[in-house]
């Protein structure tokens, strides 16, 4: 499953929801497909019961079973998934610019390594020197396919600074 957005915070006393949407375009959901949301790391499918575009990234949104401030609130800064997108998990990254949460270059990727349930690419450093950095969806802070740059969460003493 593609993660599509992420609920922000509960909107009014009835369960509507102010989502932010990542690499999909609000006007690409589809409504009549359900969207997914983890519970106990269990993916619980909800279906839409209104959708409101709110600018180029956001909606108000209600969603199936959802009725009160605290169903909403129990929500605020969930993923939410869908899996009728394709997702390209074949992307190619080579030559994207990696930034750390700071937006400083730490290097151009040079490869990818895909190892069963921690895909880490490989780094070239100004340096010269090479690392490999784990990449995990909850270490990408936002990706711009346009500008090809990625923007990471480093774990402390991945990068050998010196």
């Amino acid at each position: 499953m593609l993660r599509i957005a992420q609920v922000l915070k509960s909107n009014g006393t009835d369960g509507e929801l102010l989502i932010s949407f990542f690499d999909v375009a609000p006007e690409d959901i589809d409504l009549q497909e359900p969207v997914f949301i983890n519970f106990d790391g269990l993916p619980v499918p909800f279906y839409f019961e209104s959708f409101t575009q709110r600018g180029t990234n956001r909606a108000l949104v209600r969603l199936t079973g959802i009725s009160s401030l605290k169903d909403a609130d129990e929500l605020s800064g969930s993923p939410i998934y869908a899996d009728y997108f394709e997702e390209d998990e074949e992307e190619d990254l080579t030559g994207w610019t990696i930034l750390d949460d700071r937006s400083t270059v730490i290097g151009t990727v040079s490869a990818h390594e895909d190892i069963p349930g921690n895909p880490c690419i490989y780094v070239k450093r100004p340096s010269g020197e090479e690392v490999l950095l784990p990449l995990h969806e909850d270490l990408i802070l936002s990706a711009n396919s346009k500008k090809k740059t990625l923007q990471l969460t480093v774990p402390e003493g991945v990068l050998n600074l010196q």
